[in-house]
């Protein structure tokens, strides 16, 4: 028996089957795939550490965005709102017009004015027309005056008078008719054919218009007349229509086309043409009908 157990045939099939199972197990365990090694308790904690990190890195990112932004806007807004303060747009020009509508309301007042008592009689309410109307004459007064200086200017020449001392530019009185000699001597003595009326006074006194109106003739060659000026006047509605002749030469201020105020004065009293002594040769007409000079100014001069 021993001899059957120990037998070398025995023995390789016993090696076989050891090697079997030894080989078995070995390529079992090679096939099985590997156990993960469990993190340590070190490397978990710092694992933790580090998504913690991130977590706060994230959070402080939009934070620090906004700090930046801001930090930028305030230095752009440092340097532009000086430059925008040092630029000042142009100023438009100031016309005069517009000046004196800016001045419209001003009120200027001496420092020296004193109090004074105004008496009733002393002030009067005029209307814009009176007002108007009395500017326009003293308007012509000054053009009047104007044209007797350049007239005694031309005098060496022309032969034509200065004004007398005291006697006024500008006929007195007022209204729409005024006379038109600051002073007459007396008239001239009426005879057949003869028309208008004469006022005898010296040579060189003013003549004045009877009205307002416009100049239709003023001419040195007037024939009998001499040098004669013809005014037409729209007077209350009615064409009133004034001659004036014998003039002196060269003392005539207006011309044809001109226009003239009441009581301007328009020349000088001469005795140019057909006449007998110096004066005035006075022709009034009414819507075409030759009236008496004299009875027409007696009724209407003011």
């Amino acid at each position: 028996m021993a001899e059957a157990n120990d037998s070398p045939e025995s023995a390789p099939e016993a090696q076989v089957a050891s090697q079997n199972r030894w080989g078995r197990s070995a390529r079992s365990e090679t096939q099985k795939p590997p156990r993960p090694r469990r993190s340590t308790k070190l490397e978990r904690r710092a694992a933790r550490e580090e998504r913690t990190t991130a977590v706060r890195a994230g959070r402080r990112g939009p934070v620090r965005s906004i700090l930046t932004l801001a930090v930028v806007t305030g230095l752009v807004a440092t340097v532009a709102i000086p430059a925008y303060a040092a630029w000042q747009p142009e100023a438009e020009a100031t016309t005069l017009q517009q000046l004196a509508a800016d001045g419209a309301q001003t009120l200027v007042v001496a420092s020296d004015v004193s109090d004074s008592t105004l008496a009733r009689g002393s002030y009067s309410a005029t209307t814009p027309d009176e007002i108007s109307k009395k500017k326009a004459e003293e308007a012509a007064a000054a053009a009047a005056a104007a044209r007797v200086q350049a007239a005694a200017a031309r005098s060496s020449s022309s032969g034509s008078y200065a004004v007398p001392a005291g006697v006024p530019l500008v006929a007195p009185g007022s209204g729409l008719v005024r006379r038109p000699l600051p002073y007459f001597n007396n008239f001239g003595a009426p005879y057949a054919g003869h028309r208008g009326t004469d006022y005898m006074v010296e040579r060189g006194t003013p003549i004045y218009s009877v009205a307002d109106g416009v100049v239709t003739a003023s001419s040195d060659g007037g024939g009998g007349l001499g040098v004669t000026i013809t005014i037409m006047h729209n007077i209350n509605g009615h064409a009133v229509q004034s001659v004036y002749g014998h003039m002196l030469p060269g003392s005539r201020t207006v011309g044809a086309g001109a226009t003239v105020s009441a009581g301007q004065m328009i020349g000088q009293v001469s005795d140019t043409g057909l006449a007998f002594g110096t004066h005035l040769h006075l022709m009034i007409h009414v819507d075409g009908t030759r009236v008496d000079a004299e009875g027409w100014l007696a009724a209407n001069a003011g």
